[in-house]
């Protein structure tokens, strides 16, 4: 898969998707925005791809495996209410395998990748990048929860997460990050900046304003 030269024409598409869903919603086709949100997600993977890149076998491998683990980790929780509470998925995270989104996995080795090249860049420290980068990663699922209801991703049984939700969130993005941050898997940072901001500035306005 060849590498994007220019970040800048994937920084522009991943913006365009994420404030004209934004604008979409907010203005009364939320049904229809949502509904496409599989393809907002696959169009992300996608550039990560070209643009972080994902170019060689190790950084494949590393994908593939936190995909795994990311699904196998809410698969127990879906089905026996530990890690993060009892909880299902909706209809609009794109088909599922044994009730968990096959999109939420990846969404898992996205959000990994990016925040480890984030703190990559803002810290020295191996041990404080990757604290950071599950930081970042825990920051994000907050404001995810508070909307996932409405968008019909998923719903937890008293409609609200338990406390606990965020604590094996932040366990589970600690080791992620540790086997990235082992790896010496880098990619580019703006690209990781931008995408990481898009979904936090989608999610947090609908988190403030609707």
């Amino acid at each position: 898969m060849p590498e994007i030269k220019n970040i800048q024409w994937a920084v522009w598409v991943i913006w365009i998707f994420h404030i004209s869903a934004l604008i979409g919603i907010s203005v009364g086709f939320e049904t229809w925005f949502v509904s496409k949100t599989p393809i907002n997600l696959l169009i992300s993977t996608f550039l990560l791809f070209l643009a972080f890149p994902v170019d060689n076998l190790k950084k494949i491998v590393t994908f593939i495996t936190l995909w795994i683990l990311g699904m196998l980790a809410e698969w127990i929780g879906v089905h026996y209410g530990i890690l993060f509470g009892s909880y299902a998925y909706g209809t609009n995270l794109g088909p599922k395998i044994d009730g968990v989104p096959i999109l939420i996995g990846i969404n898992w080795a996205l959000l990994s990748f990016i925040t480890a090249s984030i703190a990559q860049y803002v810290l020295s420290n191996r041990i404080l990048q990757v604290s950071f980068a599950a930081l970042l990663m825990l920051v994000l699922d907050y404001f995810m929860e508070q909307t996932a209801p409405r968008f019909d991703f998923w719903e937890f049984e008293d409609g609200i997460p338990p406390l606990w939700n965020y604590w094996s969130w932040l366990g589970l993005a600690l080791i992620f990050q540790g086997v990235i941050r082992w790896l010496k898997i880098a990619g580019d940072l703006k690209f990781s900046a931008h995408l990481y901001a898009a979904q936090l500035f989608f999610f947090l306005y609908f988190y403030l304003w609707f």
